[in-house]
């Protein structure tokens, strides 16, 4: 195996997590080209203010933001993704059936060599690779909000995925600059599995009056030294994301992640966290 960086990848969403994964891969070096169905500008703009912000404090090195910017560019649609990738990673909403629609798609369109890669936070990914004609490319490489400020990916393996292909991906991490987790497939897998756990329960606690947001994060952050408390990260997850997570595993592991009805009226209200300036906090 060559230590080379991915010269080509392909990202397809160009939302908030998609727009982070592709920022870090062309500040890399990468050519990075998103396939995004929606606002395109928007997509663009995200990977543009989060250069500027790495640039500011000092991220970037020698790099100059518009030159990275230079080496990001967008198209409509998964098929429209050029030739000669060597990684695609879809970062689509976490829904299983819009996934698996494109995950399909990609394998139509790229070459039999590219690895094929899910930012899936909880959705198995023999599931996923079941759509697929050759599973032994796909992997999961499950980033953290906000991508470029994250230090870890959650690298995930079936029994059916390529030890080539896992051995690039750890290497194309730590290229990254960024720690990794190799973990074995299952629902949820490590980090979601446990920061649902947490997270829901913090709510719970809310529901119970036990104590306020304030009080439960400090306790976590203050006693466990977590560097931050299970509410704000549901925030910064947001709500909606982490309601969905609660359901696939209510579904998959049983009724100890079943969401509290807290969450649902907060995500029902449109508080979803960061995102919408209003969660289990206030956001500017």
């Amino acid at each position: 195996m060559t230590s080379t960086i991915p010269g080509r990848v392909g990202v397809v969403g160009g939302g908030r997590m998609g727009a982070g994964i592709a920022q870090v891969f062309a500040t890399l070096g990468s050519t990075v080209t998103i396939a995004e169905s929606g606002d395109r500008q928007a997509a663009f703009t995200r990977v543009s203010d989060g250069l500027d912000r790495a640039h500011e404090r000092g991220r970037l090195g020698e790099s100059d933001p518009a030159t990275v910017l230079g080496r990001v560019s967008l198209v409509d649609a998964p098929d429209e993704l050029p030739a000669g990738l060597d990684l695609v990673v879809e970062a689509v909403p976490e829904a299983l059936q819009l996934k698996l629609g494109v995950l399909a798609l990609v394998e139509k369109t790229v070459d039999p060599t590219t690895v094929i890669a899910t930012n899936t936070s909880s959705i198995s990914i023999a599931d996923l690779g079941a759509v697929l004609d050759d599973p032994r490319r796909l992997i999961g490489m499950h980033f953290f909000n906000p991508v470029p400020a994250s230090t870890l990916v959650e690298i995930i393996r079936t029994p059916s995925t390529d030890t080539d292909v896992v051995a690039r991906v750890c290497e194309w991490v730590s290229q990254l600059g960024k720690s990794r987790v190799l973990v074995n497939d299952s629902p949820g897998f490590a980090t979601s599995r446990l920061g649902v756990c947490l997270g829901l329960e913090a709510i719970r606690m809310l529901e119970e009056g036990v104590a306020d947001a304030e009080s439960v994060d400090r306790a976590m952050e203050l006693g466990y030294r977590h560097p931050m408390g299970p509410l704000r990260s549901t925030d910064l997850v947001g709500l909606d994301v982490r309601l969905a997570i609660a359901e696939h595993l209510t579904e998959t592991l049983g009724e100890r992640f079943r969401p509290p009805a807290l969450l649902r009226e907060k995500v029902a209200r449109g508080e979803l966290g960061r995102k919408s300036g209003r969660g289990f906090f206030i956001w500017s």
